[in-house]
């Protein structure tokens, strides 16, 4: 099931294939093209209807993630969706059973709630307000804001410097 870190990263390919370039936000799963070979790359069929359930899962976690949608609103995602145990030498692993066209929704939702209990508030958003991209938060601290440090650290770190020296100039008196 999407509990290992191959699903993890998929997850946040997902999550990200809607960035802000030149200001204007992208959707790369937006062109047919684009989307089939994103489809493919993870596992997928690359159908249309596959492409419907990844767009419906991406948006809802996004929202959910955001805080602008309860998690419940994941629900139809995962609507009869069932899981079995397998048991071999090596124990015991789950395997999903839900329809192919949902697969890729389904363990995108499943690799989300896993982060939720076994990394909890390491998933987020980038900190930068002008950025969609989110970022898995791996550091012993939880401190990572940004998505990249190069570019919205980089970005946040000099507003603040240029607004702390505006503000600054602002309060020294006329010289005279």
């Amino acid at each position: 099931m999407a509990t290992d870190p191959e699903h993890q990263e998929a997850l946040l390919e997902l999550l990200n294939t809607t960035p802000v370039v030149n200001g204007v936000v992208q959707d790369q799963l937006a062109d047919p093209e684009e989307a089939l070979a994103w489809q493919r790359a993870h596992g997928g069929s690359g159908t249309a209807e596959e492409h419907r359930h990844l767009v419906q899962a991406r948006d809802a976690l996004q929202s959910v993630i955001r805080g602008s949608l309860p998690a419940t609103s994941l629900t139809a995602l995962v609507e009869g969706v069932t899981s079995h145990p397998q048991v071999s030498p090596e124990g015991v692993s789950w395997r999903l059973d839900a329809p192919e066209e949902r697969r890729m929704a389904v363990e995108a939702v499943l690799a989300w709630s896993t982060l939720l209990e076994t990394m909890p508030g390491r998933l987020r958003a980038c900190a930068n307000p002008e950025c969609r991209l989110f970022l898995l938060d791996r550091s012993k601290g939880n401190k990572a804001r940004w998505c990249s440090m190069a570019l919205c650290g980089n970005r946040m770190k000099a507003r603040r410097h240029y607004q702390r020296s505006r503000d600054g100039a602002a309060e020294q008196p006329p010289a005279g």
